[in-house]
């Protein structure tokens, strides 16, 4: 019979950084809901002027869009706090869709971009090598007898 040992997980500071992570979940996914509800409750088509070109957006399509990944984003951040492990996986693959998409903007807004990249390198690193810990820290200690 096989014994299976389970090395307990010593939280340490990285786990403010996990909450970090899910405090700037919340404020993206608050700003990203109102920016969606801003669209509901706007005209309903916008259109930008470039050089040779028109582009036209449903607005309404868009504001639905931006509602449902605010709600998202909060649910992850809350998720955070709990350490739940969907909600880990959620914010690593959000931070990283979110750098990916600053590697876009570096041309118009090269800090902006860069700190963002930055900051979301740092969220994915302390989701993946402290996540755990902020789970641990918050549950009931073992008994022993």
């Amino acid at each position: 019979m096989s014994t299976v040992h389970h090395h307990p997980v010593a939280s340490t500071g990285w786990t403010g950084w996990v909450r970090f992570a899910g405090v700037i979940l919340i404020i993206n996914g608050v700003f990203t809901g109102l920016q969606g509800l801003v669209a509901l409750t706007g005209p309903d088509t916008y259109y930008l002027s470039t050089p040779g070109t028109l582009f036209l957006f449903d607005a309404k399509g868009w504001g639905w869009w931006n509602v449902v990944i605010g709600v998202m984003l909060i649910m992850t951040g809350v998720g955070l706090f709990s350490g739940l492990t969907w909600a880990r996986v959620a914010g690593v693959i959000v931070a990283g869709v979110s750098a990916v998409v600053q590697l876009m903007l570096i041309p118009e807004q090269p800090w902006w971009s860069f700190i963002v990249i930055a900051m979301n390198v740092l969220i994915i690193y302390a989701i993946i090598a402290h996540g755990e810990e902020l789970k641990a820290e918050q549950a009931p200690p073992a008994s022993t007898p």
